[in-house]
């Protein structure tokens, strides 16, 4: 086996580390280990919700629809993505928050991969 290759399925994966499939926060000999980029399979019930706003933002993101219907909200501005496909992109210093108004499956890709935009919910 070639330590330097990873097959796996985003369903299967994905919970094991909030979605995220590729970035910093992956084991160092781990080949979706990367500073480069992140990759999400994001899964989310209705009326799953950001808990708290992203606030200088320091990457560049695309997100895009696979399943159900997302909003994500901008400082004046909602987008709505509700067909298949449907897809946005926001740079750098561009807050942001997110809600699930159907249960919704979602390809997040951000750039660069860097710590410091984790929230963690309150057991």
């Amino acid at each position: 086996m070639d330590d330097s290759v990873y097959v796996g399925n985003a369903g299967d994966d994905a919970p094991l580390d909030r979605g995220w499939l590729l970035g910093h926060f992956k084991d160092a000999d781990d080949p979706r280990h990367t500073s480069a980029v992140e990759v999400k399979w994001g899964v989310h019930p209705r009326g799953d919700q950001r808990l708290e706003w992203v606030r200088g933002e320091a990457r560049t993101a695309l997100l895009v629809l696979i399943s159900g219907r997302f909003r994500v909200d901008f400082p004046g501005r909602s987008v709505l993505l509700e067909k298949q496909g449907d897809y946005v992109v926001w740079g750098r210093g561009v807050d942001h928050s997110w809600f699930a108004e159907e249960e919704s499956v979602l390809l997040t890709v951000r750039w660069p991969s860097v710590s410091g935009y984790a929230v963690t919910r309150e057991q």
